[in-house]
């Protein structure tokens, strides 16, 4: 059932919505493009109108297509179809998707659908990730363990090659790839403030509140963000190029989901925020000296300058306060801590190897030319 954007040009809506429709203070997710018949049978409901008695009968189609997606097993990790209907399913619970209306966030049917999806989802996350295990013995140890895990990850460095060799358009193209999260930075992670208490709640919140630019709108990295995508010649409007981003970057997007909003995988949640945190400093120091080296100022540069600094402290936060707080507090979880690290090495460096692997091809990293999604460019 994998498929690409092109695939399916028959389920490709008739309008889009263009830029400017949607309230840029309260933006929602555009309407994707449908990339097969799962993605296209939903997309066909929802923006029908809310859920009422028949909603159940409404997606019928499409949970049949679920069904018979979610027996392809690892291969969901490399469905185009699959993977977009979980990013739309997952943005009615953060910022909602452009005509649809919020009631379906909580309709039984929908969260059914969903459930028939991750359940494989998952399984090929944790088969990618090897099942790891994790130390149960103390803060110190998993600190230790989760810093060592981070240092012996091979993947490939796209911010290496962007420090060194990317062109102007390899670059947007960066910027692309990383704007469907970095535009609602740490939102996912937020999830999990409410699933903890006591030393690792405290050590979440103070990594999210830098995130969030300590309680100054301007200062958020997700607006930080913006200003490099506007410096770069790019529309930072949330979600605008959900249509020409690859599997791997709607994977990567569709993890932090999928841990974040269920309260049994919170070890893992904390885990993939810690890795995360570890595998940013160096790399954001990289991104910036690669734009730097192209002409680019503080002003496009500030968002990478400011995790320099500011993840250098998270990793110390979320290594040991965080995830070895919470393993001290609930051992059991310390499997789900490892899990969490090792699936986020994994999916972001699929997300680095393609991207890596297009430009050595002389292709583009992205499904489509991102001057072509409408409000796609600025000049």
């Amino acid at each position: 059932m994998s498929s690409t954007l092109h695939d399916h040009p028959a389920t490709r809506p008739a309008t889009r919505p263009t830029a400017g429709t949607a309230d840029r203070h309260q933006p929602r997710l555009p309407v994707p493009a449908p990339r097969g018949p799962l993605s296209a049978a939903l997309l066909a409901v929802l923006p029908a109108g809310p859920p009422d008695d028949d909603a159940h009968d409404r997606l019928a189609t499409a949970q049949t297509l679920a069904t018979t997606a979610a027996r392809a097993g690892d291969e969901v990790l490399h469905d185009a179809d699959v993977q977009l209907a979980l990013a739309v399913l997952y943005a009615l619970h953060h910022r909602g998707v452009e005509g649809v209306d919020d009631a379906w966030e909580w309709e039984p049917a929908l969260l059914h659908l969903r459930r028939t999806l991750e359940r494989p989802f998952e399984a090929a996350l944790r088969a990618r990730a090897g099942h790891p295990r994790g130390p149960a013995t103390g803060a110190a140890d998993v600190a230790r363990h989760l810093f060592a895990l981070a240092a012996a990850d091979d993947g490939p460095s796209l911010s290496r090659y962007v420090a060194r060799h990317a062109d102007a358009e390899q670059v947007r193209e960066l910027l692309v790839l990383k704007s469907l999260y970095q535009l609602a930075e740490a939102d996912q992670h937020t999830w999990a403030v409410p699933r903890l208490a006591g030393g690792p709640k405290a050590a979440l919140v103070e990594i999210q509140a830098d995130e969030y630019g300590g309680g100054q709108a301007g200062r958020m990295h997700a607006e930080l963000f913006a200003a490099t995508m506007r410096g770069a010649g790019l529309d930072d409007t949330y979600g605008r190029y959900v249509d020409v981003v690859p599997v791997p970057v709607l994977v990567a997007l569709n993890t932090m989901s999928l841990l974040g909003l269920h309260r049994r995988l919170r070890g893992a949640a904390v885990g993939h925020l810690a890795a995360f945190e570890m595998t940013s400093s160096v790399p954001s120091r990289l991104y910036g000296n690669g734009l730097r080296r192209l002409g680019h100022d503080a002003s496009t540069t500030g968002y990478f300058d400011e995790h320099v600094e500011a993840d250098a402290v998270h990793e110390q936060i979320a290594a040991r306060d965080l995830a070895g707080g919470l393993v001290e507090d609930e051992p059991a979880l310390a499997d789900d801590v490892a899990l969490g690290a090792a699936v986020c090495l994994a999916v972001e460096g699929d997300v680095a190897a393609h991207a890596l692997e297009r430009w050595a091809a002389g292709r583009s990293a992205l499904e489509g030319p991102w001057r072509d999604v409408p409000g796609g460019t600025r000049g």
